[in-house]
């Protein structure tokens, strides 16, 4: 396959940017958009680029949208979310959660005009109202799993 023929990345990171000293998270605090009809809390991440690698899109991800730069080789696959119906409207993606404790720099919004606000906040749980796939995927890597979860599908015939 040429890179002429890559299709659009469906593929979604975010990381899990944990100070285990304060037991806090990095977070944004996206402000309501077209896809959003309301501002919620997110872990910092986006669309990884056609032909980017994962962790590539998630360290580049964290560096635009805080400030905060990490390492690929610092980054730990924590969760995958098949979410069934996209942002944008546009169809299903998959959003890979990776987390770390090792990283340079303050945070910051570095997106004012995307972002209320950058902060660190509690672990165990981000503000209301959240991300739904946030949500989910913080639960997840708190509870050392599963590796892989559903959003918006129906149930799993038995």
């Amino acid at each position: 396959m040429t890179n002429d023929s890559v299709m659009n990345s469906r593929n979604s990171v975010c990381v899990i940017v944990h100070d285990k000293n304060t037991d806090t998270i990095a977070a944004v605090h996206y402000a309501a958009r077209n896809w959003s009809p309301q501002p919620a809390w997110t872990v910092p991440g986006g669309k990884a680029e056609p032909g980017e690698a994962l962790d590539e899109a998630a360290t580049r991800e964290l560096k635009e949208e805080t400030g905060l730069v990490v390492d690929p080789a610092n980054l730990k696959l924590v969760h995958v979310i098949h979410v069934e119906q996209g942002w944008d409207q546009a169809g299903q993606f998959v959003l890979f959660v990776f987390a770390t404790d090792k990283w340079t720099g303050d945070l910051t919004n570095t997106e004012p005009d995307k972002h209320l606000t950058a902060r660190w906040v509690p672990a165990s749980h981000l503000p209301e109202s959240a991300f739904p796939t946030a949500a989910q995927a913080l639960a997840a890597y708190h509870a050392g799993g599963p590796a892989f979860s559903r959003y918006g599908w129906e149930p799993a015939a038995a």
